[in-house]
């Protein structure tokens, strides 16, 4: 990319790039200056995707490629630095997806001496690669595939002799290419969205297995100290119950729990929370690497079926997900689809929410069992639930139907089902409501990946987002139901800060802050508006990208659904106000230097050295 030059601290300084069709390997010199400016994570992922790959290229096709991006906090000895980010084209909107994922892999790729890995082509068999602060390997993988994500890393970890050894890695739904498949970081921590594993699986590649021994110099080693233990003396109520605690039954009584495929407000939620995980099914909680909030869940059970703690538990994502989106209200067997998902490499948010769709079309007859092969497909059905999900990663009956993902499965179902296929740019809803939550809503519709909640604003109204934004002279709160030129620019402005903290690759849940972190890591001092614009030039070349690969200011929209209430509940009589939705978005594609299309305009992509 540039000259050498000595790295920024807390960088390596260095690209890995496999080439899986012709087997090569190359290392690139990373240029400071563009590390400032896209500085790792979302950032690295936006730019080598819109800049390498070649208009309307087929997503599982061998011209995609697959990168796994560190931030210049990944790896380091700190609570919530334990996140690397995956990014692809998506096999299921054909738009830019990324997702940040925990575990330990971040934490040992750093030690190998890189900051990014770059995977492109095909192999001709499958294989996995295996990289060291001393050796990069492409290795067979034909005695791993059709494994499960627990045999993989254990054989693995058996073979090259080393227990410590930290994966990336696919199960049989990867393999057979589920658009929504995931990639595994580990047993128990997903990049899911988007359908990157579907992308691995197209590539032959089994797994990405890493080992490594050094970290890069940081600028401020004593402050970097001082701040650890500022951070590790805070007390975290994650730490108790992980998400989806106390805190479900009140999403009830607001509207902001999915329910039944999004269509109802009321549901039992006290009996799938956190707290009756904990009282009944848990054995422990477990961390990430450097982290003490330790907020996952570990469950365990032999009775009516066995579940194997190996795979975790389910966070809120999963428990809306395959528990109050598919009216399920059996807590053993939601931490069983849990495991089947992480077993098989499959999006618990998208494999819910594609069994929710078909089941309200099963009780539409717009399915009939003689689609399911028998399985009594209804809201409520346990156990249909947990068998679909190894149906979907076989692409068994059924389950070959519903591997596509709701968007295509509505499509070839028809007669209105579309409406409720509850996805934006093919990627099904994360598992909050935006007829509550407006930008929200909003974010799905002008955001590049599409439903994803982790890459949009909840909510920029409160008090600590405001109290952020304050240098900007945005001094109060905005009426909640409020979408018009007062709000949209506070929008714009707490989402690009989200985007920036997203190329760090830090934990929201951890509380990191960027102002404090990034002077003592790379010993820049980073300006409030130095930081929105690197997240509005992340925003603007993911946008740039995916007009390229032929997306349209037609793809920014909802599901019709969210324009109606809810059955009962809450949000019965609140629906989205589409002329609204419709308005802002205008406005947002002037604010973001868009034409009336929603295309980047030259002048503004030259402003944001987006050459």
């Amino acid at each position: 990319m540039a000259e050498k030059t000595a790295p920024v601290p807390g960088y390596n300084g260095k690209i890995l790039r496999v080439n899986l069709s012709s087997g090569n390997v190359s290392t690139e010199v990373l240029d400071p200056l563009f590390c400032r400016r896209w500085i790792g994570g979302a950032g690295f992922v936006a730019y080598y995707l819109w800049k390498e790959l070649p208009p309307n290229v087929d997503a599982l096709g061998p011209d995609n490629k697959l990168v796994f991006a560190l931030g210049p906090v990944s790896g380091l000895n700190l609570p919530g630095g334990a996140r690397h980010c995956i990014g692809t084209k998506s096999p299921l909107g054909g738009n830019i997806v990324k997702s940040e994922t925990g575990g330990f892999w971040a934490g040992e790729f750093k030690r190998t001496g890189y900051d990014a890995l770059i995977v492109e082509g095909k192999a001709d068999k499958p294989v996995y690669l295996y990289i060291t602060d001393k050796e990069v390997s492409i290795k067979d993988a034909k005695h791993l595939w059709g494994k499960d994500t627990k045999e993989t890393e254990e054989t693995i970890r058996a073979e090259n002799n080393d227990n410590k050894i930290a994966t990336c890695l696919i199960g049989p739904a990867g393999e057979n290419m589920v658009r929504y498949s995931c990639i595994m970081s580990g047993l128990k921590d997903a990049a899911g969205r988007g359908g990157s594993g579907a992308v691995m699986g197209s590539k032959n590649l089994k797994a990405v297995a890493v080992r490594g021994h050094k970290l890069p110099k940081i600028a401020d080693n004593d402050r970097f100290k001082a701040i650890r233990q500022e951070m590790v003396a805070r007390k975290s109520g994650l730490s108790e119950f992980g998400t989806g605690g106390r805190d479900m039954p009140m999403m009830v009584q607001s509207g902001n729990l999915p329910v039944r495929n999004f269509r109802d407000g009321l549901f039992p939620a006290e009996k799938i929370t956190g707290v009756v995980i904990k009282d009944t099914v848990r054995i422990g909680m477990e961390g990430c690497y450097a982290c003490p909030i330790r907020c996952k869940k570990v469950v365990k059970f032999e009775e009516p079926y066995p579940c194997d703690p190996a795979y975790g538990g389910p966070e809120y994502e999963t428990l809306a997900s395959l528990g109050s989106n598919c009216g399920i209200d059996d807590i053993k067997a939601i931490c069983k689809g849990n495991e089947r998902c992480n077993a098989n490499s499959l999006d618990t948010i998208s494999t819910g929410s594609t069994i929710a769709f078909a089941m309200e079309c099963f009780e539409k007859g717009l399915l009939t069992e003689k689609d399911t092969g028998g399985i009594d497909l209804r809201f409520g059905n346990a156990d249909a639930m947990i068998q679909v999900i190894d149906m979907i990663a076989r692409r068994e009956g059924i389950g070959d139907m519903l591997a596509e993902g709701t968007l295509r499965l509505s499509k070839k179902i028809g007669k209105g089902s579309e409406d409720y296929a509850m996805q934006a740019k093919g990627l099904e809803a994360g598992m909050h409501e935006p007829r509550l939550r407006l930008p929200l809503g909003f974010g799905w519709i002008v955001g590049p990946t599409g439903a994803d909640h982790m890459f949009s604003i909840m909510d920029a109204n409160n008090d600590m987002m405001i109290g952020s934004l304050r240098p900007l002279g945005i001094l109060q709160a905005i009426p909640a139901d409020d979408l018009g030129p007062k709000r949209i620019p506070m929008l714009k402005a707490a989402h690009s800060r989200q985007v920036f903290t997203d190329s760090l690759c830090t934990c929201m849940m951890a509380g990191v802050n960027a102002d404090m972190v990034m002077p003592v890591v790379t010993g820049w001092e980073m300006t409030l508006a130095e930081q929105m614009l690197v997240g509005e030039r992340i925003l603007t070349a993911a946008r740039a990208f995916n007009m390229k690969q032929g997306l349209t200011a037609a793809d920014d929209k909802l599901p019709e659904r969210y324009y109606q209430g809810k059955t009962d509940g809450a949000l019965k009589d609140k629906p989205l106000d589409k002329a609204k939705m419709e308005k802002a978005r205008k406005y947002y594609y002037v604010l973001m230097g868009w034409n009336e299309n929603g295309v980047p305009l030259p002048e503004k992509l030259e402003e944001l050295y987006i050459e």
